[in-house]
């Protein structure tokens, strides 16, 4: 007993059954998730669907992640979003209304929706829950674990009282098979699916399908009520190539040698090079048919596709055709992240051997400069050198095979320089350069590019033609380095560049067009300079000649004379000096002024450099008119020299010192204009030149004097007396200096030679980038020509090549649906907006099928096609060649409603969706039974 009564002698197993199971847990979750989405409850009374709506309207998706024990599922919620509207409540009332799900099953108004979830498609239904195997989850392939899901949404679905219907994935995902419910009061849907590989012969028509409906329903009624029957048969046209490709053939006669793949300089190609749209589907449907009316059986058919009474088209477009405007781009921005200069390019042998001797510009200058030269300077020029590398070049280039061809290279040159086809004689010589065309609203300035008839944009169209057709880096570096030999040998015979806007460079644009437009200046100034040169010297001979004629004047009046117009320079020495005067075009202006003192200096007397009087006003002290002085152009820069040039001002400081270098630094043409000003108006006080130069600086006021009379009397502005103001200072600096005579402003010489090496130490990297802008421009105004439709660079390259080809496709169906001439206007029309919805619309509706003007195109379409292949298979009989081809794709959509499961039972919703392939048979059934009276 002692044993017996001891407590730890005694075990007790306890099984508690109010733990939950797995499969308990499962379906609890499944019923909160439905209670959180609120799809509790009954969901009819809501209005019918309008036609269409499935494919135009909005679909709306919900997801959340559940488990049954350690295995991870999805649950999705579908539905289409649609406009609150008001419901009258009746219809909410009774008891017997069927759900919603179950009205959608006989809905006609959306069968065989193009664009939608293939739920949607096969049963017509607005909303549905899907429960699928997480991601890389196992499929539910068993027959036991896909009756327990169903069973889980089955009782999900009673507890929570849902009437929209839910599903579960089960076999593989690529079968797309799915079974589900949907539970109403008193009637039940039940979803099932067949899906075979091969479609049986017995099933293979419409009678064989009307079988399978009927038997399945299994309704005793005599007579039967009809079957609504909607069927769609889909034809696929793949054969384009008896039409003529979209992509414009190039001229032949135009490009060089015939290459196959050239494009003509000047030009961006455009377009596909394969057929950018790879298949045409053409859906034929008789949308409301009773059983009796069509038959469809293993010997006979009427299902005619000319005799459908609706047509609907969708194309297929290929994936990523090749584009010839996306390929030459994408080549030519390939080129920014090369790292190679020139010579390593080209090899560095011709740069080593320049070298040596005087490659180098600054040593060049600097040669030029030394006072002492033991030869004639001709051979020190950089005219001199410049030619002699040339001459290394072209030997070498004679060894070795030029990157370009020289065909090629002096075709690309003359479509570069125009201008140089004719003889520079020296009227051509003079030629002002092409002005630039600003109209198409300035896109080159929204770009910072360059203007699309200017020099700079034709360089970066050859650019990337040579790079894409002609042979890439080398060729594009070969191209440069003649490109930049033209333009010195411009600047050092005064030849204009052709293509560029005359004045200061535009900062608009790109950085090397402003290079370009600084060269061009400095050529300008040059010329004026010789112009001017000239004129002196053609003035001095024919004084010369009238002296020995007339015997007038003293030969040390004519030295002083010459002394003035050339102070202690010869015209050679000017050229390549660092004293180098400005010269303007003409001395007009130079008169003998009256003076009040006799004991004067002559030269104190004369007044030079003037233009005209300045609005009638008279000098302060003298009743001599105020002349506006010929004054000197400010010097031209470019954008990277204006920043320079802050930054060098900016690192002064702001110390006393500091701000008057600085002042000075600004002040250099200001100190230009007070000479100038000076020289034209002998006897001109400060008063004077502000006056004329900055007249808010000049303050006017009338005063009444000591005869009570109203004067008027100016002063300088408060500002202008500051002690130590800049004005005061330089103008008390300033000599009386006219423009001619003055050290110049801008040294054309200079500047040039900086423009000349900067263009010639570009890598072709650095080229293609300060040409990207310009390429990219030009391939804007190509697509806005072409398909005439309304970034950080890659993504932009990328929208550009979309957009091409969208239009290579458009530009292949117009091809494919052109009207023949002699057609109605209101046809081509429709046809033009047909053509249009196709790359819009996931499907397009054909006005009067096969009898309409795209109908007929069509018809002709698959005719030529099948003609095609009657050619390459010819039979031994002589049977007519169909106009079409056998289906691709057939679907037959079967709908009753009839008692089930007895003749007593309420009628309801019975439908079958039927799928007929050449690989593909499927079924997808919605049976709906009276669980009340069966």
């Amino acid at each position: 007993m002692a044993a017996d009564s001891d407590p730890e002698s005694e075990v007790f197993e306890i099984t508690d059954f109010t733990t939950a199971s797995e499969w308990e847990r499962f379906v609890s979750r499944v019923e909160e998730v439905l209670n959180d989405w609120k799809l509790i409850g009954n969901s009819a009374g809501r209005s019918t669907l309008g036609k269409g709506i499935y494919t135009s309207g909005t679909w709306g998706e919900k997801n959340q992640d559940i488990s049954f024990a350690d295995f991870k599922f999805n649950i999705t919620h579908y539905f289409l979003k649609q406009e609150s509207e008001k419901d009258d409540g009746q219809d909410m009332l009774e008891e017997d209304t069927f759900p919603l799900a179950m009205q959608d099953l006989l809905c006609m108004n959306n069968d065989f929706p193009p664009r939608a979830h293939c739920l949607v498609r096969w049963y017509g239904i607005r909303e549905f829950v899907v429960i699928s195997p997480g991601t890389n989850c196992e499929a539910i392939i068993s027959e036991s674990k896909c009756n327990l899901l169903l069973s889980s949404i089955s009782i999900s679905l009673a507890n929570s009282g849902c009437q929209v219907p839910m599903f579960v994935q089960i076999q593989q995902k690529w079968r797309r098979m799915y079974a589900g419910e949907c539970q109403g009061p008193g009637v039940r849907t039940d979803f099932e699916m067949v899906h075979l590989r091969k479609v049986p012969s017995q099933y293979n028509h419409l009678s064989g399908l009307l079988d399978i409906f009927k038997s399945k329903i299994g309704c005793s009624l005599s007579p039967l009520p009809p079957v609504i029957i909607a069927i769609r048969f889909t034809y696929i046209l793949q054969d384009w190539q008896q039409h003529s490709w979209p992509q414009q053939p190039p001229d032949f006669d135009t490009l060089l040698g015939g290459e196959v793949g050239a494009v003509e300089f000047g030009k961006l190609p455009f377009g596909a090079c394969e057929e950018p749209i790879s298949e045409l589907h053409l859906a034929t449907t008789w949308p409301h048919l009773t059983e009796g009316i069509v038959v469809d059986n293993d010997v006979y058919s009427d299902l005619d596709p000319l005799q459908a009474p609706h047509w609907s088209v969708r194309v297929r477009t290929a994936e990523n055709p090749q584009c010839l405007l996306g390929d030459f781009l994408t080549e030519f921005f390939k080129l920014c992240c090369r790292k190679e200069s020139t010579e390593e390019i080209l090899g560095r042998g011709l740069a080593e051997e320049e070298g040596k001797e005087n490659s180098d510009i600054s040593s060049a200058l600097s040669k030029l400069t030394e006072p002492a030269a033991t030869v004639p300077i001709s051979r020190l020029s950089v005219s001199s050198m410049v030619h002699s590398a040339r001459k290394h070049i072209r030997r070498r280039r004679h060894i070795d095979d030029s990157p370009l061809n020289t065909d090629i290279l002096n075709s690309v040159l003359l479509f570069l320089f125009p201008d140089a086809a004719v003889e520079k004689s020296s009227e051509n010589s003079k030629k002002k350069p092409a002005q630039s065309n600003t109209g198409g609203k300035n896109l080159y300035l929204q770009l910072k590019s360059a203007p699309s008839d200017s020099l700079t944009y034709r360089l970066a169209l050859c650019m990337c033609v040579v790079n894409y057709s002609y042979g890439g880096l080398r060729a594009v570096a070969h191209l440069w380095q003649e490109f930049v030999l033209e333009l010195r040998y411009r600047w050092e015979n005064n030849y204009l560049i052709y293509g560029l806007a005359g004045g200061p460079p535009d900062l608009r644009c790109c950085l090397l067009h402003q290079k370009l437009q600084m060269l061009n200046c400095c050529i300008e100034r040059k010329r004026a300079r010789d112009e001017a040169r000239k004129v002196l010297e053609g003035s001095k001979e024919s004084e010369r000649r009238s002296s020995s004629h007339q015997g007038a004047r003293p030969a040390q009046e004519s030295s002083t004379s010459t002394k003035e117009v050339y102070p202690g320079k010869s015209w050679d020495s000017w050229s390549d000096s660092e004293d180098e005067f400005f010269e303007c075009l003409s001395d007009q202006g130079d008169t003998e002024v009256p003076h009040a003192e006799g004991n004067e200096d002559r030269s104190k007397k004369k007044a030079e450099g003037r233009l005209h009087p300045y609005n009638n006003m008279t000098l302060l002290n003298s009743t001599e008119p105020l002349y506006v002085p010929v004054t000197q152009e400010p010097a031209p820069m470019t954008e990277d020299l204006l920043e320079e040039q802050s930054e060098v001002l900016a690192k002064l400081g702001t110390s006393a010192e500091g701000t008057h270098l600085r002042a000075r630094m600004q002040s250099a043409c200001l100190l230009s204009d007070m000479e100038s000003f000076k020289a034209a108006n002998p006897g001109c006080v400060l008063e004077d030149f502000v006056r004329w130069y900055s007249p808010r600086d000049y303050v006017v006021e009338e005063v009444v004097d000591e005869m009570d009379n109203k004067v008027v009397k100016g002063e300088l502005s408060a500002r202008m007396k500051i002690p130590g103001n800049m004005w005061v200072e330089a103008w008390e600096t300033a000599r009386v200096t006219p423009a001619r005579r003055q050290r110049r402003l801008f040294d054309d010489t200079k500047e040039a030679e900086k423009v000349l090496h900067y263009l010639a130490v570009q890598k072709p990297a650095d080229l293609t980038c300060g040409l990207l802008p310009c390429i990219l421009h030009a391939g804007i105004l190509k697509l806005k020509e072409e398909g005439e439709s309304t970034f950080i660079l890659p993504d932009f390259i990328n929208q550009l090549m979309a957009i091409e080809t969208v239009i290579t496709r458009a530009r292949s169906l117009k091809a494919k649906f052109a009207l023949c001439e002699g057609e109605k206007e209101d046809d081509r029309e429709e046809l033009e907006k047909f053509v249009s919805s196709l790359l819009e619309e996931p499907e397009v509706v054909v006005n009067g099928a096969g009898q309409g003007p795209a109908g007929s195109i069509i018809r002709r379409l698959f005719v030529n096609a099948q003609k095609c292949v009657a050619l390459l298979k010819p039979t031994g009989g002589s049977n007519k060649t169909p106009d079409f081809p056998p289906p691709a794709g057939r679907e037959i959509l079967l709908r009753t409603c009839v008692p089930r499961p007895a003749p007593y039972s309420k009628a309801l919703p019975q439908r079958l969706f039927c799928v007929l392939m050449r690989e593909e048979f499927r079924l997808a059934g919605a049976f709906s039974s009276d669980t009340s009276f069966f």
